[in-house]
């Protein structure tokens, strides 16, 4: 069994894998195996991974099904201690394995790390999606250190510390690989965005701590496969985050936050539509639909996954609303808020 294997998820992405495939070969340790596994790609990208880089191990998944699907695809065939889950996209630095590997070898109870992630195109900036670490709202809004909602800070030494999360991205996400298995992976339901925060969550849910190292730098473009506004993501992130939270909040006024989160989603798609972004505010009555004919298998799958729960996580919760805190109160950056106000 290797210590670590780096699996990058290729879907249509010779182009990424030209830019970025190298510094990750260059900066892989002897432990650590590169691995690419191939979503179903109808561009050259395995003729050209087979000419150029016949070292690399390809996993061929017999169809695109998605993020999600395609690692439970991939990692079924990958025998390691920790899965590396790696965008395509991201380019790595020096050193950036070591320090997250250390922090987990040191807690067993660690099931899942991320390093510092800066964007690609402002290298002085945090990545939109990762930044350095995420956690949710008390209504189950997604944000992370360094990037709430539109506010991405610069990364001026703020973040180097190593802390426990609430979730770390897909965009480079360590894993260990038994814990992966307990879980059964990612839920494919999901198809893309949000699944590894329903990861992180039902990990968080049996005991287990997310961490962030800020020793550890990548870079990542950002929106490779779908852009920020491209309406299909507006779906996925508005579906997926209701399924998320029926799935895996603690019981208490579970339906009661559904039902607001549902009209916040509202208003949300009534200030789209005045600044005339229609296929968005359609991608969100998508979103709900879809959202109301999952709720038999996500509440199947909650009542499944309740029976190995003890207490549900609360611990790194932001018990106010962050949508108020940003538009309202005027905290833009994650040091603004109080960290009284963070569950403990």
């Amino acid at each position: 069994m290797a210590k670590a294997a780096v699996v990058i998820l290729n879907w249509n992405g010779r182009n990424f894998l030209e830019e970025f495939l190298p510094s990750v070969i260059r900066f892989n340790p002897e432990f650590s195996e590169v691995i690419v596994a191939d979503n179903a790609s109808t561009d050259d990208s395995v003729s050209w991974l087979k000419t150029n880089f016949p070292s690399v191990r390809i996993i061929q998944n017999p169809k695109n099904g998605g993020f999600a699907k395609g690692y439970n695809e991939a990692l079924s065939h990958v025998d390691a201690e920790y899965y590396i889950l790696l965008n395509s996209d991201v380019e790595v630095t020096a050193n950036w394995m070591e320090p997250v590997i250390q922090l987990m070898d040191s807690d067993s109870n660690i099931a899942a790390a991320q390093p510092k992630i800066r964007s690609y195109k402002e290298k002085g900036k945090f990545e939109y999606a990762g930044a350095a670490g995420g956690f949710i709202d008390k209504n189950g809004y997604p944000f992370c250190r360094g990037r709430i909602f539109e506010t991405v800070e610069d990364d001026l030494g703020q973040y180097d510390d190593d802390i426990e999360l609430f979730w770390a991205t897909g965009a480079c996400l360590f894993v260990r690989s038994s814990v992966w298995k307990e879980m059964n992976g990612l839920d494919i339901d999901f198809f893309a965005h949000m699944e590894e925060i329903d990861l992180c969550w039902r990990m968080r849910n049996l005991g287990y701590k997310i961490m962030y190292s800020g020793k550890s730098l990548v870079y990542h473009v950002g929106g490779g496969t779908l852009g920020k506004q491209n309406p299909r993501k507006t779906f996925l992130n508005f579906r997926n985050n209701l399924i998320i939270i029926l799935k895996n909040h603690a019981s208490g006024y579970l339906f009661v936050k559904i039902l607001w989160r549902m009209l916040l989603d509202g208003i949300a798609g009534v200030k789209l539509f005045f600044t005339g972004d229609f296929a968005h505010v359609w991608a969100i009555i998508r979103a709900h639909y879809s959202f109301y004919y999952m709720i038999p298998e996500t509440i199947r799958k909650r009542k499944a996954l309740k029976k190995n729960i003890i207490h549900f996580a609360t611990k790194g919760i932001y018990t106010k609303s962050i949508v108020a805190g940003y538009f309202l109160g005027n905290k833009k950056k994650f040091t603004d808020l109080d960290k009284k106000d963070f569950s403990i």
